[in-house]
């Protein structure tokens, strides 16, 4: 028996570029596609979020001049890119999936309500929720908690290159260490950077527990879904 019936699994989209250091790394792509469909055939109800900055970003845009509400804007474009790029690497690999947008532009996706949401996932579907919030001034992270929330999900797995949460940033401080679970109100207290401020508070409002784990070793997801102790639990 999978840990969760539903999930909300939130991808990161800088580490969809792998090695390349820019854009969509087929391999990691196909990693990701491989390690979705052995958590879908455990019967898991899997909607997804997946991030743009592999391509771009509204925020880093508007320091460069660009207007904040353009660059979000292009921002929620970038995350579609990256979710009819996840969609084709799911088809090829048989796993039947809807991409959904926050705006309409079919017949690129089919426009996002929760109610067709849980319909398709209820159906089998894999649904890619993109165009974040469909609003600037908010990020995919507040995008996947808003979205976790609507579909009622019983967790939202954030799917990043570290595994779990710690005390400092792991890649700059060698001595920060690992927390197994840890409260809304500590990750706050301790200024942590899990999610944006918004969808901390989100998630922590609407009772949503976010498990932080390492998506880029293969089989990780597996192992969140059986179980395994790999990752960070944060909860209210």
């Amino acid at each position: 028996m999978a840990r969760f019936k539903r999930i909300l699994l939130k991808l990161s989209g800088e580490s969809l570029m792998g090695k390349q250091g820019y854009g969509i790394d087929p391999e990691r792509l196909s990693d990701y596609a491989r390690q979705i469909k052995e958590v879908s055939e455990m019967g898991v109800q899997i909607g997804i979020v997946i991030g743009g900055g592999n391509i771009f970003r509204g925020l880093s845009g508007s320091q460069k001049g660009f207007d904040r509400v353009k660059g979000d804007q292009m921002g929620m474009c970038a995350t579609v890119i990256n979710s009819l790029a996840l969609s084709s690497a799911l088809g090829a690999v048989g796993v039947k999936n809807k991409v959904m947008t926050a705006i309409r532009m079919e017949p690129i996706g089919e426009f996002y309500t929760k109610w067709k949401a849980i319909e398709a996932m209820e159906q089998g579907y894999v649904c890619i929720f993109s165009a974040g919030t469909g609003s600037p001034y908010f990020t995919t992270d507040t995008g996947s908690s808003l979205r976790g929330i609507e579909i009622e999900a019983d967790v939202m797995l954030k799917g990043t290159r570290v595994d779990g949460v710690y005390t400092a940033d792991p890649e700059k401080d060698p001595t920060a260490t690992k927390f197994e679970d840890i409260t809304y109100q500590e990750v706050l207290a301790r200024g942590l950077k899990v999610m944006d401020l918004t969808a901390i508070c989100m998630c922590n409002d609407n009772h949503l527990p976010i498990y932080v784990f390492n998506m880029d070793i293969v089989g990780n997801l597996k192992k969140v879904m059986d179980g395994e102790q790999i990752g960070t639990l944060v909860h209210s």
